[in-house]
């Protein structure tokens, strides 16, 4: 028996997929870089460590695993703007980068000041699967804050669903 999911099919499927919405950054001898991304997931925690999927063939490919760091910066509905920013909407990292605040972290990289959580991460491994790089990494750190509400992508847009604030333990 053959299946055969369409490109088209898939995409369109995914899309209905509710995710939220991260900007990646990184920052070491390579330089300073940072994109967008939805496919972000926990892999588990012993130790704590999750992945991101970055496109393949994206010109920062070789920045981040050069860095070998990563910072998963998890917006609120007030980052609208800068997740356009970080999806290629303006390509000079100086100009994304000034369109927030961010603070340095003891591994080099930058999280965003208003993230929901940061995740500062270690690159433990690279997996290529198709036109992506999954980015494996070891969580060093973690900054977060007890209110915002998670920007979402849905059905091809940005969508905000409120949540109950201060909803786990400080």
């Amino acid at each position: 028996m053959t299946f055969n999911v369409s490109k088209t099919e898939f995409r369109n499927a995914m899309a209905r997929v509710c995710a939220p919405v991260n900007v990646i950054t990184t920052r070491g001898a390579a330089g300073r870089g940072g994109f967008t991304a939805t496919a972000m997931c926990s892999v588990t925690d012993e130790p704590p460590t999750l992945l991101v999927c970055m496109n393949g063939r994206s010109s920062q490919a070789e920045l981040f695993r050069t860095n070998a760091r990563f910072c998963v910066n998890v917006l609120t509905g007030e980052h609208r703007d800068l997740a356009g920013l970080f999806a290629g909407q303006e390509g000079d990292m100086e100009k994304r980068y000034a369109a927030a605040d961010w603070l340095d972290l003891a591994s080099g990289n930058q999280a965003l000041a208003d993230a929901i959580v940061s995740f500062d991460c270690v690159l433990t491994d690279i997996k290529s699967v198709g036109t992506h790089n999954i980015l494996i990494g070891e969580v060093k750190e973690v900054r977060s804050r007890k209110d915002g509400h998670a920007l979402l992508y849905f059905d091809r847009n940005y969508v905000h669903v409120p949540t109950q604030t201060g909803s786990f333990g400080g």
